[in-house]
Protein backbone atom coordinates (compact mmCIF):
# COMPACT_ATOMS: atom_id res chain seq x y z
CA UNK A 1 0.00 0.00 0.00
CA UNK A 2 1.18 3.50 -0.82
CA UNK A 3 0.90 6.53 1.45
CA UNK A 4 1.20 10.16 0.36
CA UNK A 5 2.84 12.28 3.08
CA UNK A 6 2.25 16.02 2.66
CA UNK A 7 4.08 18.44 4.97
CA UNK A 8 6.30 21.47 4.37
CA UNK A 9 8.68 20.34 7.14
CA UNK A 10 11.22 17.78 5.81
CA UNK A 11 11.92 16.42 9.30
CA UNK A 12 8.22 15.62 9.82
CA UNK A 13 8.02 13.84 6.47
CA UNK A 14 11.18 11.88 7.26
CA UNK A 15 9.88 10.86 10.69
CA UNK A 16 6.61 9.57 9.28
CA UNK A 17 8.38 7.90 6.36
CA UNK A 18 10.70 6.04 8.72
CA UNK A 19 7.85 4.48 10.67
CA UNK A 20 5.68 3.89 7.59
CA UNK A 21 8.43 2.07 5.68
CA UNK A 22 9.16 -0.02 8.77
CA UNK A 23 5.52 -1.15 8.73
CA UNK A 24 5.79 -2.11 5.05
CA UNK A 25 4.15 0.89 3.37
CA UNK A 26 5.45 2.53 0.21
CA UNK A 27 5.77 6.30 0.61
CA UNK A 28 5.52 9.28 -1.72
CA UNK A 29 6.19 12.80 -0.38
CA UNK A 30 4.93 16.29 -1.20
CA UNK A 31 6.01 19.58 0.39
CA UNK A 32 2.81 21.57 -0.16
CA UNK A 33 -0.86 21.24 -0.97
CA UNK A 34 -0.47 22.04 -4.65
CA UNK A 35 1.95 19.16 -5.13
CA UNK A 36 -0.45 16.87 -3.26
CA UNK A 37 -3.37 17.78 -5.53
CA UNK A 38 -1.28 17.22 -8.67
CA UNK A 39 -0.05 13.84 -7.39
CA UNK A 40 -3.56 12.67 -6.50
CA UNK A 41 -4.75 13.64 -9.98
CA UNK A 42 -2.00 11.65 -11.65
CA UNK A 43 -2.01 8.45 -9.57
CA UNK A 44 -3.88 6.56 -6.86
CA UNK A 45 -2.90 6.38 -3.20
CA UNK A 46 -4.27 4.19 -0.43
CA UNK A 47 -4.16 7.01 2.14
CA UNK A 48 -3.03 10.65 2.39
CA UNK A 49 -1.42 12.18 5.49
CA UNK A 50 -1.84 15.94 5.10
CA UNK A 51 -0.56 18.86 7.19
CA UNK A 52 -2.93 21.83 7.52
CA UNK A 53 -0.58 24.84 7.53
CA UNK A 54 1.51 24.80 4.33
CA UNK A 55 2.67 27.25 1.65
CA UNK A 56 1.24 27.31 -1.88
CA UNK A 57 -2.01 25.63 -0.82
CA UNK A 58 -3.07 24.79 2.74
CA UNK A 59 -4.20 21.32 3.76
CA UNK A 60 -7.91 22.12 3.96
CA UNK A 61 -7.93 23.63 0.47
CA UNK A 62 -5.92 20.72 -0.89
CA UNK A 63 -8.34 18.27 0.71
CA UNK A 64 -11.28 20.10 -0.86
CA UNK A 65 -9.67 19.85 -4.32
CA UNK A 66 -8.76 16.16 -3.90
CA UNK A 67 -12.29 15.33 -2.76
CA UNK A 68 -13.65 16.58 -6.10
CA UNK A 69 -12.19 13.53 -7.83
CA UNK A 70 -11.22 11.06 -5.11
CA UNK A 71 -12.50 9.55 -1.86
CA UNK A 72 -9.02 8.41 -0.80
CA UNK A 73 -8.84 8.04 3.02
CA UNK A 74 -7.21 11.11 4.56
CA UNK A 75 -5.59 11.92 7.90
CA UNK A 76 -4.90 15.56 8.77
CA UNK A 77 -2.01 16.90 10.88
CA UNK A 78 -2.15 20.25 12.63
CA UNK A 79 -0.36 22.21 15.33
CA UNK A 80 -3.79 23.54 16.35
CA UNK A 81 -6.35 21.41 18.14
CA UNK A 82 -9.34 23.76 18.24
CA UNK A 83 -12.75 22.15 17.74
CA UNK A 84 -13.44 24.45 14.78
CA UNK A 85 -10.46 23.05 12.88
CA UNK A 86 -11.48 19.46 13.59
CA UNK A 87 -15.08 20.09 12.54
CA UNK A 88 -13.91 21.83 9.36
CA UNK A 89 -11.69 18.86 8.51
CA UNK A 90 -14.42 16.30 9.18
CA UNK A 91 -16.89 18.29 7.07
CA UNK A 92 -14.42 18.04 4.18
CA UNK A 93 -14.38 14.25 4.54
CA UNK A 94 -11.22 13.78 6.60
CA UNK A 95 -11.10 10.39 8.34
CA UNK A 96 -8.95 11.38 11.31
CA UNK A 97 -7.27 14.44 12.80
CA UNK A 98 -3.97 14.35 14.72
CA UNK A 99 -2.55 17.30 16.65
CA UNK A 100 1.20 18.02 16.63
CA UNK A 101 3.38 17.02 18.35
CA UNK A 102 2.31 13.43 17.88
CA UNK A 103 3.56 9.92 18.52
CA UNK A 104 4.68 8.49 15.14
CA UNK A 105 3.84 4.98 16.37
CA UNK A 106 0.28 6.04 17.23
CA UNK A 107 0.01 7.84 13.89
CA UNK A 108 0.87 4.66 11.99
CA UNK A 109 -1.61 2.72 14.13
CA UNK A 110 -4.28 5.19 13.11
CA UNK A 111 -3.28 4.80 9.46
CA UNK A 112 -3.66 1.02 9.77
CA UNK A 113 -7.04 1.41 11.45
CA UNK A 114 -8.35 3.71 8.70
CA UNK A 115 -7.17 1.34 5.98
CA UNK A 116 -8.70 -1.63 7.78
CA UNK A 117 -12.03 0.13 8.15
CA UNK A 118 -12.14 1.33 4.54
CA UNK A 119 -11.33 -2.19 3.35
CA UNK A 120 -13.93 -3.79 5.59
CA UNK A 121 -16.57 -1.38 4.35
CA UNK A 122 -16.01 -2.47 0.75
CA UNK A 123 -16.49 -6.10 1.75
CA UNK A 124 -19.80 -5.57 3.57
CA UNK A 125 -22.46 -8.16 2.91
CA UNK A 126 -25.25 -7.19 0.52
CA UNK A 127 -27.73 -5.52 2.79
CA UNK A 128 -30.14 -2.61 2.76
CA UNK A 129 -32.03 -1.29 5.79
CA UNK A 130 -34.96 1.11 5.52
CA UNK A 131 -36.34 3.50 8.13
CA UNK A 132 -39.33 5.35 6.71
CA UNK A 133 -37.96 7.31 3.74
CA UNK A 134 -34.34 6.76 4.77
CA UNK A 135 -32.51 3.88 3.08
CA UNK A 136 -29.10 2.66 4.26
CA UNK A 137 -27.38 0.62 1.54
CA UNK A 138 -24.33 -1.12 2.99
CA UNK A 139 -23.21 -2.61 -0.33
CA UNK A 140 -23.33 0.61 -2.35
CA UNK A 141 -22.19 2.61 0.69
CA UNK A 142 -25.06 5.02 0.16
CA UNK A 143 -27.67 6.67 2.35
CA UNK A 144 -30.73 8.22 0.75
CA UNK A 145 -33.39 10.34 2.48
CA UNK A 146 -36.63 11.12 0.64
CA UNK A 147 -34.95 9.86 -2.54
CA UNK A 148 -31.96 12.20 -2.22
CA UNK A 149 -28.51 10.84 -1.47
CA UNK A 150 -27.08 12.15 1.81
CA UNK A 151 -23.62 13.72 1.60
CA UNK A 152 -21.73 11.89 4.35
CA UNK A 153 -17.98 11.86 4.98
CA UNK A 154 -16.20 8.46 4.99
CA UNK A 155 -16.10 8.41 8.79
CA UNK A 156 -19.76 9.39 9.05
CA UNK A 157 -20.58 6.37 6.87
CA UNK A 158 -18.52 4.10 9.13
CA UNK A 159 -20.17 5.46 12.26
CA UNK A 160 -23.72 5.29 10.87
CA UNK A 161 -23.28 1.80 9.43
CA UNK A 162 -21.95 0.47 12.74
CA UNK A 163 -24.78 2.07 14.71
CA UNK A 164 -27.44 0.84 12.27
CA UNK A 165 -26.07 -2.71 12.40
CA UNK A 166 -26.35 -2.46 16.19
CA UNK A 167 -29.64 -0.54 16.25
CA UNK A 168 -31.58 -0.69 19.47
CA UNK A 169 -28.43 -1.44 21.46
CA UNK A 170 -26.84 0.98 23.92
CA UNK A 171 -23.33 1.63 22.62
CA UNK A 172 -20.77 3.03 25.03
CA UNK A 173 -18.43 5.77 23.90
CA UNK A 174 -15.52 3.37 24.37
CA UNK A 175 -17.20 0.72 22.18
CA UNK A 176 -17.94 3.18 19.39
CA UNK A 177 -14.41 4.56 19.37
CA UNK A 178 -12.88 1.08 19.45
CA UNK A 179 -15.08 -0.36 16.69
CA UNK A 180 -15.31 2.65 14.37
CA UNK A 181 -11.82 4.12 14.77
CA UNK A 182 -10.17 0.78 15.47
CA UNK A 183 -7.43 1.95 17.83
CA UNK A 184 -6.94 2.63 21.52
CA UNK A 185 -8.11 6.22 21.92
CA UNK A 186 -5.69 8.69 23.51
CA UNK A 187 -6.85 12.00 24.96
CA UNK A 188 -10.39 13.38 25.06
CA UNK A 189 -13.35 11.94 23.19
CA UNK A 190 -14.52 15.12 21.46
CA UNK A 191 -13.79 13.48 18.11
CA UNK A 192 -16.72 11.10 18.63
CA UNK A 193 -19.04 13.90 19.75
CA UNK A 194 -18.06 15.98 16.72
CA UNK A 195 -18.85 13.13 14.32
CA UNK A 196 -22.18 12.45 16.02
CA UNK A 197 -23.05 16.15 15.66
CA UNK A 198 -22.13 16.13 11.96
CA UNK A 199 -23.93 12.83 11.36
CA UNK A 200 -27.13 14.15 12.93
CA UNK A 201 -26.91 17.21 10.70
CA UNK A 202 -26.48 14.97 7.63
CA UNK A 203 -29.48 12.82 8.57
CA UNK A 204 -31.82 15.83 8.72
CA UNK A 205 -35.31 14.63 9.73
CA UNK A 206 -33.84 11.37 10.98
CA UNK A 207 -31.33 13.01 13.32
CA UNK A 208 -33.39 12.01 16.35
CA UNK A 209 -32.78 8.34 15.52
CA UNK A 210 -29.48 8.83 17.33
CA UNK A 211 -30.25 9.10 21.04
CA UNK A 212 -27.72 10.40 23.56
CA UNK A 213 -27.42 8.18 26.63
CA UNK A 214 -26.02 10.43 29.33
CA UNK A 215 -22.98 8.97 31.01
CA UNK A 216 -22.99 6.00 28.63
CA UNK A 217 -22.87 6.82 24.93
CA UNK A 218 -25.39 6.63 22.09
CA UNK A 219 -28.10 4.38 20.64
CA UNK A 220 -29.58 4.21 17.15
CA UNK A 221 -33.32 3.74 17.63
CA UNK A 222 -35.18 0.99 15.76
CA UNK A 223 -38.48 2.89 15.69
Amino acid sequence: MTLLIVDDEPRIRELIRKYAVFEGYDVVEASNGMEAVDLCRSRAFDLVIMDVMMPELDGFSACREIRKTSQVPMLMLSARGEEYDRIHGFELGVDDYVVKPFSPRELIMRVGAILKRSGAASESAHETVTFGSMEVDFTARRVTIDGTEADLSPKEYDLLFYMVRNRGIALTREKLISEVWGYDFFGDDRTLDTHIKLLRKSLGPYADRITTLRGVGYRFEKE
